[in-house]
């Protein structure tokens, strides 16, 4: 081999010994960038799971007072409603024992000039009105309407704080 060619094997061995120390260098610097960026992705990540565990546990806390509520509500409304159920069994009761007499006012025909005999007790609320009793099963067939439709308020009434307390 010529000095010549000698000369351009060792100048062509150390571009490729400097090629392959700029690749390692390369290596070195682009594998700590990667490194540091991975570190902030999961640094990312972590950020991101805590604040859906945060919502989470805040949804639960939520749920949780939102079923409380509602149960509140409800036993609110199962009070009411048993105690109308007791209020109108005691004024069955009592209308079914004479106890109690249900009596309506009577509208004064002041045209036809007349008028349904009045009864006048001592004990009455109204004194200048002119007042008829109900016979006890019209009074109990009374009560047994005013019952439903008492039911009924409560149960609506139940309802409508229940969408209150959703829409919260």
């Amino acid at each position: 081999m010529s000095p010549v060619a000698w000369k351009l094997a060792g100048v062509l061995a150390l571009m490729l010994v400097t090629a392959g120390g700029v690749w390692q260098v390369q290596d070195w610097r682009y594998g700590k960038q990667l490194a540091e960026q991975a570190g902030l992705h999961t640094d990312d990540l972590t950020t991101i799971s805590n604040a859906a565990a945060a919502q989470v546990s805040a949804d639960q806390d939520k749920r949780l007072a939102l079923e409380q509520r509602l149960s509140a509500s409800e036993e609110t409304h199962y009070r009411k409603l048993s105690d109308a159920q007791k209020d109108q069994a005691r004024l069955r009761d009592r209308l079914a024992t004479s106890d109690l007499r249900l009596s309506v006012l009577l509208a004064e025909d002041s045209a036809g000039g007349c008028s349904v005999p009045t009864d006048t007790e001592a004990g009455g609320v109204d004194h200048g009105r002119a007042r008829a009793r109900l016979d006890p099963a019209h009074a109990q067939r009374i009560v047994a309407i005013t019952d439903a439709g008492d039911q009924g308020l409560i149960a609506l009434a139940a309802c409508q704080e229940y969408v209150r307390e959703l829409n919260r």
